[in-house]
């Protein structure tokens, strides 16, 4: 998304990032990620819940696709770092467009289950 910032920002897209960690979790992401959005604190997880990102079993975390995702950030070069919270909480990619519909609602299958970029900016520009 990052790559996409000026666009988004072009189009009047407000992009918000949601995490139920708080205090210094939440800080350490924001500054090792070098976050340019808002980073909302969903504590409670209502609404992981809400949106039916409950917990991923361990197939879905320790699946084939994660262990691909991370061989190819280890062969790009990246360093792996160990998580610090609930791996077990799914994540997921939701479009909620001006009038408060929503355009796409993605719950991943585990870290590495994401939407394509293109299919997002797609919805975006929709």
């Amino acid at each position: 998304m990052r790559e996409h910032e000026a666009e988004l920002a072009e189009l009047s897209v407000a992009v918000a990032v949601v995490t139920f960690e708080a205090g210094f979790l939440a800080r350490q992401y924001v500054e090792e990620s070098g976050l340019v959005w808002p980073l909302l604190v969903d504590e409670k997880r209502e609404l992981y819940r809400g949106y039916g990102m409950l917990a991923a079993s361990f197939w879905d975390i320790w699946g084939p696709k994660t262990w691909l995702a991370y061989g190819k950030a280890l062969l790009s070069g990246q360093q792996l770092q160990q998580s610090q919270g609930d791996i077990s909480q799914r994540g997921g990619d939701v479009l909620i467009d001006p009038e408060g519909m929503v355009r796409l609602h993605h719950v991943g299958e585990g870290p590495a289950d994401r939407p394509s970029l293109t299919l997002i900016m797609k919805t975006i520009r929709q």
